[in-house]
């Protein structure tokens, strides 16, 4: 019985290794943009003011890491209330309709020593597309509680047509590629 036992409780230890740990967003720590061309001569860039995201990986490299995001519609900030304020309207966004957006990884691919490919799902406006995102691990670090931190700037582009927001927009007023761009940190545990 206690070889049994024994038995299990090794198995138990050594499996429990392999198992994924959490990485969530240190808010204090993290922003994510968005820029999108105005008429062909200025971008305009905003944040969301209420984001949230985990992390689940057992590797170091977070070679199998997966990632999920959400944002709330509801906190976008351009710098300009009206314009924010217009962004929320049924116009562009709904937010009182569709309040979130979020994302949740399909793949997270080690592409280099510090470079990763991630795939997922994006949905925006009531609508899911799959996206390819490009996440750079900046490194890691401790913090003053003695956790584990890990840094990442995660790029890409998406097409607001995709996600049939203001699709009659006059040609010119507004480009089609909005710029996302989120600098992060995750504290482990």
């Amino acid at each position: 019985m206690k070889k049994i036992l024994l038995s299990t409780a090794s198995f138990l230890l050594i499996a429990g290794a392999s198992f994924a740990q959490e990485w969530n967003m240190d808010k204090a720590h993290s922003q994510v943009f968005f820029g999108i061309g105005h008429m062909g001569i200025n971008e305009i860039h905003g944040t969301f003011g209420t984001v949230s995201a985990k992390i689940n990986s057992s590797k170091d490299d977070f070679s199998d890491a997966s990632i999920e995001f959400t944002a709330d519609i509801n906190t976008i900030n351009t710098g300009n209330e009206q314009r924010n304020n217009h962004l929320k309207s049924e116009t562009f966004f709904d937010a009182a309709k569709y309040g979130t957006l979020t994302f949740k990884s399909t793949s997270f691919t080690k592409t280099g020593d510090k470079t990763y490919k991630v795939v997922g799902d994006l949905t925006f406006h009531g609508i899911t597309k799959s996206v390819t995102l490009d996440a750079t691990l900046n490194g890691t670090a401790t913090n003053m509680q003695k956790k584990p931190l890990a840094g990442f700037k995660v790029t890409g582009t998406v097409k607001r047509s995709d996600f049939n927001i203001v699709t009659g927009m006059p040609a010119g007023m507004l480009t089609d590629e909005v710029s996302l761009v989120a600098n992060t940190e995750f504290v482990k545990g």
